[in-house]
């Protein structure tokens, strides 16, 4: 039986998935340069696409938000670019706002200083001072990651989530450790966690690598909202406890800086 235009164009763009992304990034183009939702016909003719192609590949990213469709089959970028657009301004104006702040504890130290925000179930490294005075290998470098509950940054996340949902990441991620000094064990985890919440601040003793120590606070935006940890990363045989009420004031200000107010009790 002979295939019709229609099946064998599917089935090609099922072998060429990155061709798939390249018109699903042309369709973007296209509907960007239409203030109104346009007709299926329009946009097809623009991106140079067969008309069933592109309806397809609108409807999968219909599905996800990317795209909107209209009455009478016409489409316009959808809600999802929008909160992906946001994201990425607030994470910009997250590490513009607290370098300067982040300098300035790197010179009151010497030492690393480093700002991870959450993905999923890790902290994501998205910037860093480097102090360059050990042959110690300090992981936490732009784009590098680490659990949660290994990292004192992801402690504070893990405080932040509460008593169920901790349990929630305990049986999910099966807390794995990286070092003989991880927390593998949801009782001495949910133990550190309530230090963590009584003093505001949260440590990470050769955890996620063994001979570097780490101190975080975190930091919150103008709604209240923990978007960031701000952390100073040692090698353990420099580790001084009694920075910690230096990186929580340090987080502080950049919290203030995003414009956060503490309410009242």
């Amino acid at each position: 039986m002979k295939s019709t235009p229609a099946e064998v164009t599917s089935r090609t763009e099922t072998k060429n998935p990155i061709q798939v992304v390249e018109r699903m990034m042309t369709l973007l183009d296209v509907l960007a340069n239409h203030p109104d939702p346009a007709p299926l016909k329009q946009i097809a003719l623009e991106s140079g696409l067969h008309p069933s192609t592109a309806h397809r590949i609108l409807g999968a990213m219909a599905q996800s938000g990317f795209v909107e469709r209209g009455d009478g089959g016409t489409y316009r970028l959808g809600i999802r670019l929008l909160e992906l657009g946001s994201l990425v301004k607030s994470r910009i104006s997250l590490r513009d706002t607290a370098m300067p702040y982040m300098l300035k504890l790197h010179a009151d130290t010497g030492e690393s200083v480093n700002l991870g925000i959450r993905a999923g179930d890790e902290i994501v490294y998205v910037e860093r001072t480097s102090s360059g005075r050990s042959s110690v290998r300090v992981v936490h470098i732009v784009g590098a990651r680490a659990p949660l509950h290994t990292t004192a940054s992801g402690k504070l996340f893990l405080v932040e989530d509460g008593v169920e949902a901790v349990r929630d990441y305990a049986r999910r991620t099966g807390l794995p450790g990286s070092t003989p000094s991880s927390i593998t064990d949801l009782a001495a985890l949910e133990r550190e966690l309530d230090k963590v919440r009584r003093h505001d601040v949260a440590f990470d003793l050769d955890e996620v690598e063994t001979g570097v120590r780490c101190i975080a606070a975190g930091i919150r935006d103008d709604s209240g909202e923990l978007v960031a940890c701000l952390s100073l990363s040692t090698p353990s045989d420099r580790f001084n406890p009694d920075w910690a009420p230096l990186v929580r004031s340090t987080a502080t200000e950049i919290s203030r800086a995003l414009g956060y107010v503490k309410r009242q009790v």
